[in-house]
């Protein structure tokens, strides 16, 4: 039967698994809520419960807003550079004057500006009832004697930093300036005067920042004054000991030795023409008569004149000298006199040959001359380009000296004007005004909040209660932890288990009008408990279609738990159904059934297996139910009752009352105290495990089964008994006692 329970259990569990989703973890903490729900609802109560306490005791607060922005615009009244630098105003610098609204600086004005050191809600308790009660308690435990005025504004200023608020709007340059006080025409005055104290105070900075420049500034002009006249003098004193001297913005050697260059270009080009001359006139010495292309390039009418009288004496001798014969005297006379003129044409050529070589000496020695200057100016102009690079140092030192001087003068004209008209970027664009209606506390948030609180904390206490609860409460519990069937599940009785009334019928009857719990499905057969063992009887009947289930041992895991009560209501069901039923007692250890029972009983199992005893003597008959009832007897004196449990005698005996009787059913000892159980498993056909619902721990009955598989192999299931309905039913509703009050309390069914 148990492999089959654990097939069950298995495949239950595998379809839980793949039928997981949102609707299956909804559900789940769904039945978390209803199993918890007079936990949430005690905690949420509770919160509202403290919310109303707070809105009735809190005193109203009302806030007022006033709107500053910082402008981005130039706002200037001179269009010079700021001495201080333009800062460019970007987020970074609109969080820092946030900053700068929320310093002391700020606060400690407005509470000097208006007195607040003198207003009770700076310097005393908080309002309402809370804060009277936390003043009070302040006021026992603080010092008596009154306190300075720094201590005063200490407080005073704790209290204004707690109840303001500055913030930017979005990424705008607008920043909002909040205050909250009792009084709404406070809040608006207070808020206002925050926004003229950061006006004020960023003049005042500005102010004091100009200043401190312009001092800083005097100072460093009187010494960059005097470094750019040392700087100057500097350059003066160098050309003059080095000879430097500027003419039309260039040096003086410059200006000479571009004119003596000049100069030498022209001397050079004269010498070569002179020469050119003398060569030419030297190439005529050559000839006899120079032709007429040199006769008219000289340009010398003498020679032009000499040469006409040449050509026409030549003509005429050579006329003469073809007619009357060369020797003729006329010949003669024309050829003397063509000598003649030929020779005062040479000597007019020396003569003009000796006045170009004259012109070519001269030429040449004048640029001798223009050369040695050049290199006396190109030698003394060397000298005055080394100085120069010094000059040229001493200048740029003396420029920059100068330029320095005169920006960092204008820049003390600059400060001296905004000295006399400090301006600021920021500007109030909306006056905080007196609020209508308060601030907090706001009902609707709080009662919300109180809410959300109380079922945020509900819901995690009632999680930590599941979490913590580690016993068995539903039957899937039963399944999933143990692998086996829960096969009924037995509501708490009333009144404690005494069995005065049962031991009525076998004895003298009790004073005692306590109902009788171990015949309580005889005297109600229509409750909820005796349709609880009807359906073990059911559960012992199927399973008798697979194997023999003559013999039913009932065991539990700890003493208490209704293992005697269950077996003595079993017995009584199945016997006063007709059958032949026999209730053993084998609690050797404890044999409280047979003290209900049979207390005068002085036999039992223990002699009847000793043979000390035959059983029809020692057997008693409930005359209602015609139940069989076999007492322990005396077992003060065992020692080891697993052995006797555990002997063939006893096997005897069970295999006796087989045969006897239909069912026998007994009432076992409790598994984790003694280990008498587990040697009664060879003639037990099966065991009914029973749990005490709700407080047993699900990890001892998990260890006791494990470390018993010989029970486990046998075990029909497990009854959860003593369960609260009332709470049973937010745990599994079908099991409740909603549907059985329902519809079976009219025919007159009791519960």
């Amino acid at each position: 039967m148990l492999q089959l329970n654990k097939s069950t259990s298995e495949i239950n569990r595998e379809v839980m698994e793949v039928d997981s989703s949102p609707s299956q973890t909804l559900a789940y903490y769904l039945e978390i809520v209803r199993r918890q729900f007079p936990t949430i609802i005690a905690i949420v109560s509770a919160c509202v419960i403290v919310a109303v306490l707070y809105l009735f005791t809190a005193a109203p607060q009302f806030t007022s807003t006033a709107s500053m922005v910082i402008d981005t615009r130039k706002v200037q009244l001179f269009q010079q550079q700021s001495v201080l630098g333009d800062i460019a105003i970007d987020s970074a610098t609109v969080e820092t004057q946030v900053e700068i609204l929320k310093s002391e600086n700020i606060s400690l004005a407005v509470v000097r500006d208006l007195h607040l050191i003198e207003d009770p809600e700076f310097t005393g308790s908080g309002g309402g009832v809370l804060g009277a009660l936390l003043g009070f308690i302040g006021g026992i435990f603080s010092d008596q004697h009154a306190s300075s005025e720094f201590e005063q504004t200490r407080k005073a200023l704790g209290v204004f930093a707690k109840n303001r608020t500055i913030k930017r709007l979005g990424l705008t340059y607008v920043m909002e300036i909040g205050y909250t006080s009792k009084d709404p025409a406070k809040a608006a005055r207070i808020a206002n005067a925050i926004a003229d104290a950061y006006i004020v105070d960023q003049l005042e900075a500005k102010y004091q920042a100009t200043r401190r420049a312009s001092v800083w500034l005097q100072d460093r002009i009187k010494e960059l004054r005097t470094q750019a006249s040392a700087a100057q003098r500097a350059v003066v004193d160098f050309k003059q000991a080095n000879n430097i001297v500027d003419a039309g913005g260039r040096l003086m050697n410059e200006q000479q030795l571009a004119e003596v260059n000049s100069q030498l270009i022209m001397a050079h080009a004269a010498t070569a023409e002179a020469k050119a001359r003398l060569d030419r006139m030297n190439e005529m010495l050559k000839q006899e008569i120079p032709d007429a292309n040199v006769a008219d390039a000289l340009k010398n009418d003498t020679i032009v004149k000499l040469r006409g009288q040449y050509v026409d004496m030549a003509s005429k001798e050579s006329i003469w000298a073809m007619k009357y014969g060369s020797d003729h005297l006329a010949a003669v006379n024309l050829r003397r006199q063509m000598a003649e003129i030929k020779k005062n044409i040479q000597d007019e050529l020396k003569r003009i040959q000796e006045s170009y070589k004259s012109d070519y000496d001269i030429a040449v020695t004048r640029e001798e001359s223009i050369k040695a200057s050049l290199a006396n100016v190109v030698s003394e102009s060397q000298l005055t380009n080394q100085a120069q690079i010094q000059l040229r140092e001493l200048e740029s030192t003396a420029q920059s000296y100068q330029a320095m001087y005169d920006n960092f003068l204008q820049r003390y004209m600059e400060s001296v004007q905004q000295q006399s008209f400090p301006i600021t970027e920021a500007r109030v664009i909306s006056a905080a005004t007196t609020p209508l209606g308060k601030s907090s506390p706001k009902s609707l948030l709080v009662l919300a909040a109180a809410l959300l609180g109380g079922l945020m904390l509900s819901f995690g206490a009632a999680m930590a209660r599941e979490l913590s609860d580690k016993v068995f409460r539903t039957t899937g519990q039963v399944e999933e932890e143990l692998g086996t069937n829960c096969v009924a599940i037995l509501p708490a009785l009333g009144g404690a288990a005494s069995a005065t009334g049962l031991a009525s019928k076998f004895g003298p009857k009790a004073s005692n009008p306590q109902q009788d719990l171990l015949r309580y499905v005889v005297d109600n057969p229509l409750s909820r408990f005796s349709e609880a063992v009807r359906s073990l009887k059911v559960a012992v009947d199927l399973n008798s279609i697979v194997r023999e289930n003559r013999v039913l041992a009932v065991t539990s895991t700890l003493p208490n738990e209704g293992k005697s009560t269950l077996s003595a209501n079993l017995a009584q069901l199945i016997a006063h159904g007709g059958a032949r039923v026999i209730l053993i007692d084998a609690d050797l250890r404890n044999p409280s059934l047979s003290r209900a029972l049979r207390p005068d009983a002085q036999a039992g199992l223990v002699e009847v297996i000793a043979h000390k005893a035959q059983l029809e003597d020692v057997v008693s008959v409930d005359p209602q139910t015609m139940l069989a009832i076999l007492p322990t007897g005396a077992t003060s004196k065992l020692l080891h009752t697993n052995e006797v449990l555990a002997s063939k005698p006893m096997r005897d005996l069970v295999a006796l009352l087989r045969s006897k009787y239909d069912y026998v059913v007994i009432d076992m000892p409790p598994m984790a105290p003694v280990v008498d159980v587990r040697v009664t498993s060879p003639f037990v056909d099966s065991f009914v495990f029973v749990v005490e619902w709700g407080k047993t721990k699900i990890d001892v009955v998990r260890h006791n089964l494990r470390n018993a598989p010989e029970i486990q192999d046998k075990l029909l299931g497990v009854v959860l008994n003593k369960a609260d309905t009332k709470l049973l039913s937010r745990y599994e509703s079908y099991h409740g006692r909603y549907y059985y009050q329902k519809y079976y309390a009219r025919y007159g069914y009791v519960d």
